[in-house]
């Protein structure tokens, strides 16, 4: 089988473990387990084999990277265990557990890795309002997606520019009240200064329900004086008192 046919009949083939049904029923329960508990829609932390974040990427790439024997090691929890089809010549069944990070061979040009030049992630709404906690940072309400705008602390009318430190989440009343004036000519005062997100600052910014384990991986990659790193320590701290409080209860 070449790899093309291979990885064809691997992506027809792949079931979670919890439709299975061979082996042992308490493996069986084991590994549904596995599946109740992350979902398949569930991403994967990529890195390059150095470590450093790369990506996000979906149970289907992360199977065709251990397919193809990309895979140098793995990091985290186990999040599903897929099945393949059966080899007519051993009688073995395809296995692959996926883990939550995945660090893979090969030369990538990760921009993490720039050293000289900084690096400066594409700007958007979404990733916009992640790095502010979707807080307006001028009133400090938290508001979902659909009532948040991008305001420019300078106005173009004034010079400034569509960039990550003239930018930041506003209400549609704060920005509407702001108009075409700086904070200060407004009256009114930023929470939080913008900033440039580094490159695994951007990764988590893209990611769509990180988990625990990633989370702290990522968090080593951050800027000891990002804002961002300060936040989600502070989350953390959070919730880490929140199921104390709740055990001695």
């Amino acid at each position: 089988m070449n790899y093309g046919t291979g990885l064809v009949y691997l992506y027809q083939s792949m079931q979670p473990a919890a439709i299975d049904d061979t082996g042992r029923e308490d493996r069986r329960m084991n590994e549904a387990l596995i599946v109740d508990r992350h979902p398949l829609s569930q991403q994967i932390l990529r890195t390059d084999v150095s470590g450093m974040p790369l990506e996000w990427v979906d149970y289907r790439e992360a199977a065709r990277l251990y397919h193809t024997g990309q895979v140098a090691y793995t990091c985290g929890t186990t999040l599903y265990r897929l099945y393949g089809g059966t080899c007519a010549s051993t009688g073995l069944r395809t296995v692959v557990d996926v883990n939550s990070i995945i660090a893979t061979l090969g030369h990538t040009g990760n921009p993490g890795n720039l050293r000289g030049a900084a690096y400066v992630p594409p700007l958007n709404n979404q990733t916009l309002f992640r790095r502010d906690g979707y807080l307006c940072l001028y009133c400090g309400l938290r508001l979902p997606y659909g009532q948040l705008s991008r305001d420019h602390v300078t106005p173009f009318s004034r010079g400034g520019h569509d960039v990550w430190n003239n930018v930041v989440t506003a209400c549609r009343r704060c920005n509407n009240a702001k108009a075409s004036r700086t904070p200060e000519q407004a009256g009114m005062q930023l929470l939080a200064v913008p900033f440039t997100p580094t490159y695994a600052e951007y990764i988590y910014l893209k990611g769509r329900r990180v988990l625990a384990d990633q989370m702290e991986y990522l968090l080593a990659h951050f800027p000891r004086s990002s804002p961002l790193h300060e936040r989600l320590l502070r989350r953390q701290c959070g919730r880490v008192a929140s199921r104390a409080d709740d055990n001695c209860a």
